[in-house]
């Protein structure tokens, strides 16, 4: 009887450390999870008041990405931050989003693309310049393409 206590025993253990050990390729599985890349597509020109098609084209190595977990695009005014606004665009085709927006006022614009899969998330973001800058747009364009040249320059 004491002998098969320790079969038991023994057995339950097994079970109980099989448990606790790691797939022999999870360490190779997750260093194989590729990032989600971002394009978005945009008309040439942008005029306000007229409704735009702002697409994004989510790809992961090289690939459209068939399913998503969200996909949202948050928009707002360059001097407005504080009315951004999130909108959720429609799946168009496999890995394409897409949604059309109407501009209420010329300006520089940003859209930043919130997009997860699994563990990854991207939120990359794009200037969008709609109609006519005004001054301070234009210097602040001015002066940050300044900073990144010069910026660019002390690296060397």
């Amino acid at each position: 009887m004491h002998n098969m206590k320790n079969v038991f025993l023994i057995a339950i253990i097994g079970l109980l450390l099989g448990g606790c050990s790691l797939k022999e390729d999870a360490v190779e599985l997750y260093l194989q999870e590729q990032p989600i890349h971002a394009e978005v597509v945009l008309p040439e020109t942008i005029m306000s008041e007229e409704q735009v098609p702002i697409k994004v084209i989510l790809t992961q190595d090289g690939k459209k990405v068939e399913e998503v977990d969200t996909v949202e695009f948050e928009m707002w005014k360059h001097d407005d931050d504080i009315h951004a606004t999130v909108e959720q665009p429609d799946k168009l085709e496999e890995g394409i989003y897409g949604l059309n927006k109407t501009f209420e006022s010329d300006g520089l614009y940003y859209i930043k693309i919130h997009a997860s899969k699994g563990r990854a998330i991207i939120m990359p973001q794009f200037q969008v310049v709609v109609g006519e800058l005004s001054k301070s747009e234009l210097e602040f364009l001015q002066k940050d393409v300044r900073e990144k040249e010069e910026g660019h320059d002390h690296h060397h």
